[in-house]
């Protein structure tokens, strides 16, 4: 079979290699899976790089998520036995850890309704505790993380506020149904918070940036508001001022998804249902920007590692016949 690998850390264009290897054989409670979709994320540039707090044996394939197809031909979502990651048209992955794919989306929407929206899910309401009419501050709002974060503030019934750089990721960020776009590029974000709120600042601010974003969320977050700290794309890890955080009285909440995996895996199976049914409703549709061939995975990482995309960038293996929401559904009524 294909499959990207890594044999030295680096930028991801020029550390991922398209080899032909054998196909992973699964391991004790493992499965193998024909990778349907694999999306692109920024944990995949890290690993790429080294830089990832899970470090793999060389080589390694990158790719932490798909839809893939079992043996008896169901449709599932899977976090990849690494090292045998994503990018690949063959993956092993936990059987006890499989998710049903919903019928609601297509193979490339599934594989990237997972760990973004639990991230989002998780960070907005068992973190934060989001509630109906607060303000709700996301950054990168027109990323893969970003815009999961958005359409599940709106299910939530906040008021969303999204940030972005640039005039063509407003664009995507007023489509996504933002009620505020401020474009960090051109603008005061801190002055257009407090104009939009009244003074008062934003209720939950969702930062998978850090850098920059961070200190200008401390200066906008709201009495008793929430920071809920989800990744650094920036590069920059924030050293928040802990007296600040308590002359303002806000809070700074951690979010690593990949805890609840391993401390309370039944939580993981309940936000996924949940997922399922905004998806079947259509209040949450992944923004898949680009489907693209297992050929351009190396080109899809380092684009997004550099900060130039928008939603998401899924690798479709050639090998895999896409499938649509449509086709999906038709087959589950046979």
């Amino acid at each position: 079979m294909q499959a990207w690998r890594v044999h030295t850390p680096g930028e991801p264009i020029e550390a991922m290699r398209l080899e032909e290897v054998p196909e992973p054989v699964p391991g004790e409670g493992e499965v193998r899976l024909r990778v349907l979709a694999a999306n692109v994320n920024f944990p995949d540039a890290l690993l790429a790089r080294g830089q990832y707090q899970i470090r793999p044996p060389l080589p390694f394939t990158p790719g932490v998520e798909v839809c893939g197809e079992t043996e008896d031909g169901r449709r599932v979502i899977a976090n990849p036995s690494l090292p045998h990651g994503g990018f690949a048209e063959y993956v092993t992955a936990p059987a006890r850890a499989l998710l049903p794919a919903p019928e609601s989306l297509d193979d490339a929407e599934a594989a990237a309704l997972h760990i973004g929206y639990q991230t989002g899910w998780f960070g907005l309401h068992r973190r934060a505790r989001l509630r109906s009419g607060e303000t709700l501050l996301v950054h990168a709002a027109a990323g893969g993380v970003g815009s999961a974060a958005v359409q599940l503030g709106k299910a939530a019934g906040a008021t969303v506020i999204g940030v972005v750089g640039g005039k063509a990721k407003a664009r995507t960020a007023e489509d996504l149904g933002c009620d505020l776009v401020i474009d960090r590029t051109a603008e005061d974000l801190v002055g257009r918070v407090k104009e939009f709120t009244g003074g008062r600042g934003a209720d939950v601010v969702y930062d998978p940036v850090g850098g920059d974003a961070y200190t200008a969320s401390a200066k906008c977050v709201a009495f008793e508001g929430r920071i809920v700290v989800v990744g650094f794309a920036s590069g920059t890890i924030p050293t928040p001022a802990l007296n600040h955080a308590l002359v303002k009285n806000y809070t700074i909440l951690g979010l690593h998804w990949g805890l609840y995996a391993a401390k309370e895996p039944a939580a993981i199976l309940a936000c996924h249902t949940e997922l399922t049914r905004l998806a079947a409703e259509g209040a949450v549709k992944p923004l898949v920007s680009e489907r693209l061939p297992l050929t351009a995975a190396a080109d899809a990482v380092q684009r997004l590692a550099d900060g130039t995309t928008t939603g998401r960038l899924v690798v479709v293996p050639a090998q895999a016949p896409a499938r649509t929401a449509d086709t999906a559904q038709d087959g589950a009524a046979r």
